[in-house]
């Protein structure tokens, strides 16, 4: 009896253990958080590293902006914090294997350009493990001293009004595929966006949907937090209330 006991119990624990997992496959409990290899920085320390010294990372691709000349131009992000990853050094046939959630380990430089921190003169190799970021909610962020710390993440616009119709360029001097600027409002406060065409091209969604904009449609938006003399998100969907 009681060993028939024993191998009820047994055969009890594993199936709650399988559930357990199952929950946490499933979004049912907080992600694993990432456990950094050695000598890679935390992103904690990467944020604390001074410019122009060389920073090792693990990060996960969250969309890819160009590649050319064997260099990839990359948006990635861990649990903690995000990285630009500028003209990183990549072959055509790795390019192909950055599928969004893809894990790297990348070492480079820190820089900064008009504002926007990145990682330059990088390399990288791919790892075991996967991730894709949800966005993170940033409007009321907006003219806050606090939105830059959110810099290259994954992020979300919200009820946010249209003040102008999109331009070619920033000056309005472009042509059809060339990036699209658009200003947009909150709390009588202006920004401008933009899709970045290398990023979303004439023939994506958000780019057609951002060109058909109207003064005064209120929207929500996604994209990344890139920053030029301040924040200039570049937006990867759209969607008018």
């Amino acid at each position: 009896m009681k060993k028939v006991l024993v191998v009820l119990m047994s055969l009890l624990m594993v199936v709650s253990l399988a559930a357990c997992g199952g929950n946490k496959e499933n979004g049912g409990n907080e992600p694993t958080p990432d456990v950094k290899g050695e000598g890679v920085m935390t992103y904690a320390e990467y944020a604390e590293a001074a410019l122009d010294t060389e920073v090792v990372v693990e990060t996960y691709v969250q969309a890819k902006q160009s590649w050319w000349d064997n260099k990839a131009t990359v948006y990635t992000q861990d649990q903690d914090g995000a990285y630009f990853l500028y003209n990183m050094a990549c072959s055509e046939e790795d390019y192909a294997k950055l599928e969004t959630g893809t894990k790297i380990k990348v070492t480079g430089f820190k820089s900064e350009w008009a504002g926007e921190v990145e990682i330059i003169d990088a390399t990288f190799e791919i790892e075991e493990g996967n991730y894709v970021a949800p966005a993170t909610d940033v409007t009321e962020l907006l003219g806050t001293d606090e939105l830059i710390a959110k810099q290259n993440l994954f992020v979300t616009f919200k009820g946010m009004t249209v003040e102008s119709e999109a331009m070619y360029k920033w000056d309005g001097s472009g042509a059809e595929g060339d990036d699209l600027y658009f200003n947009v409002s909150l709390n009588g406060n202006t920004y401008t966006f933009t899709v970045e065409s290398y990023l979303c091209g004439a023939d994506t969604e958000v780019y057609q949907a951002v060109k058909g904009l109207k003064a005064g449609d209120v929207v929500d938006m996604e994209g990344f937090l890139y920053w030029y003399e301040g924040v200039n998100p570049h937006i990867t969907s759209v969607t008018v209330k």
